[in-house]
C-alpha cells in the first residue's frame, strides 16, 4: 500500500472543524434554532485555550461545555470562538481554538463528530502498517448523523456538563436511542 502523502486524514478533519466553525457562526448570528444545542469538549491544554486558573485545576485535560441556555456573546473567528459562561454562579469567558476541540454533539439531532488531536494524528500517519489484503476505508473521519429521535435530550446546566468527563455522545437511555461517533483510529490498521 502507498503512503498517504497527501494527508487526507488531516484533511478531512480540517473540512470538519469549518463545519463546526460554521454552525457556531450560524448560532452566534441567529441563535440556536429549534431545539439545537451542542457539547463541546475540548482539551484545556491545547495550544491557545483561554480559561480562568481555577477551571483549568479543575479540568487540567478535557472540558465539555453546553452551548443551550446559559450562554453569552458567542462570537466567532477563524481558527477559534470565544464564549461566556457560568461555572457554579461564577461567569468566565472561555477561548477555544477549533484545534483543541475533540468533540461536538448536538443532542437533538444524534449528530456528533470527534477530533484527533494534530500531534496524535501525525504521530499514527508515521508509523508504517504492514500491506493490508483488503483497502482501507476511503474516509479517515466519519460523522455519526443518526434521524432525530421522538423526545428531547435533557438539559444539563454548563457547570454541570462542565464538571463531567464523560463524552455526551458515549451517553444514551433507552428512550432516546443512541448516537455513534466513530473515531479516526477506528480506521487505522493496527501494527
Amino acid at each position: 500500500m502507498s503512503k498517504d502523502v497527501l494527508r487526507y486524514d488531516l484533511m478531512v478533519q480540517d473540512a470538519l472543524k469549518g463545519v463546526v466553525r460554521k454552525i457556531l457562526t450560524e448560532a452566534a448570528r441567529d441563535g440556536l434554532p429549534g431545539e439545537h444545542h451542542f457539547y463541546v469538549t475540548f482539551r484545556t491544554q491545547a495550544p491557545g485555550v483561554r480559561l480562568s486558573q481555577r477551571l483549568r485545576e479543575k479540568h487540567p485535560d478535557e472540558m465539555t461545555i453546553v452551548l443551550q441556555h446559559q450562554f453569552w456573546d458567542l462570537s466567532v473567528g477563524e481558527h477559534s470562538f470565544e464564549v461566556g459562561l457560568s461555572f457554579s454562579g461564577v461567569p468566565e469567558r472561555l477561548l477555544v481554538p477549533f484545534d483543541a476541540i475533540s468533540t461536538f454533539f448536538d443532542p437533538s439531532v444524534q449528530f456528533g463528530l470527534k477530533f484527533e488531536a494534530q500531534d496524535q494524528a501525525e504521530e499514527a500517519a508515521a508509523q508504517e502498517a504492514e500491506p493490508a489484503e483488503a483497502p482501507p476505508a476511503p474516509a479517515k473521519i466519519v460523522p455519526a448523523a443518526l434521524p432525530a429521535t421522538k423526545g428531547k435530550a435533557p438539559a444539563a446546566e454548563p457547570a454541570a456538563a462542565a464538571s463531567a468527563k464523560a463524552e455526551p455522545a458515549a451517553e444514551s437511555d433507552d428512550s432516546r436511542g443512541s448516537a455513534e461517533v466513530v473515531s479516526l483510529d477506528s480506521f487505522r490498521k493496527k501494527p
